[in-house]
């Protein structure tokens, strides 16, 4: 649309190809221990599966395709992603893995080809924020990986994210230090160049998430955090009603 685009409607960027993924293969032992009788990514907020949510917000973000790992446990969430049709391919890799990072791992030969936008099965967070965090991405052209970050803190282990004024990561901390105003919310926008990294973070043995995101700063890929007002991760039975309340104020 030449000459009459207005400035809140979409840009070329919007459409732009990226795929999409989700880490969905923890155990979720302390919903388990605490009595909830569903695996993590069925549990409903307000109505809606926290899966089922993602792949609705990354189909009105502009998915070219949805990837998803679970583990060999989870049969319940395995039938229920089988069930489904989506208009866009869809990837469901069932694999117990030890951590994190070796789900991304599994995910990473799907993600060629560009951007890609991972999360955990888990984080609550404002459909607007996200697409405005989705559309920033895909107008940055500095970044190798662009991270959500919040200051509200409610984790019992969060990762502690030190940026400098113009927002670009420095380091990812496990303990608090002076000055880091923000935590990692569950959401990572990458390239190939990050990719590129799983070489030498197998060959080094690497474990977690976050000690990879701290091979991405440590190796000179530029790596910058985009704030949301605030992620609820779904780790307690009392995080469900936090989560849905949260979403009724939106």
């Amino acid at each position: 649309m030449e000459g009459g685009q207005k400035e809140d409607t979409p840009s070329i960027f919007a459409f732009k190809e990226m795929n999409f993924a989700v880490i969905a293969a923890g155990q979720g032992s302390r919903l388990v221990a605490e009595g909830v009788g569903v695996s993590k990514p069925l549990l409903e907020i307000n109505g809606e599966k926290m899966i089922e949510r993602l792949f609705r917000i990354f189909l009105a973000n502009g998915a070219t395709s949805i990837s998803v790992i679970i583990n060999e446990e989870m049969t319940d969430v395995r039938q229920f992603l089988q069930s489904l049709e989506l208009p866009i391919p869809f990837n469901l890799i069932i694999k117990s893995t030890p951590d994190s990072l070796h789900s991304f791992y599994e995910l990473s030969r799907f993600l060629e080809g560009g951007k890609f936008c991972l999360t955990t099965v888990d984080p609550i967070f404002r459909e607007e924020e996200f697409a405005a965090y989705i559309e920033a991405f895909r107008r940055d052209t500095a970044s190798d990986a662009f991270m959500a970050v919040t200051d509200y803190i409610d984790d019992e282990k969060p990762l502690y994210v030190q940026t400098d004024e113009a927002l670009h990561i420095v380091d990812f901390l496990d303990q608090f230090a002076p000055g880091v105003k923000y935590v990692s919310g569950g959401v990572y926008g990458m390239n190939e160049r990050v990719l590129a990294l799983f070489q030498q973070a197998m060959q080094e043995g690497l474990s977690r998430m976050r000690n990879f995101q701290r091979m991405i700063v440590r190796s000179g890929l530029q790596a910058t955090a985009y704030p949301f007002s605030k992620i609820i991760d779904v780790d307690h039975e009392s995080d469900i009603k936090k989560a849905q309340l949260f979403i009724q104020d939106n």
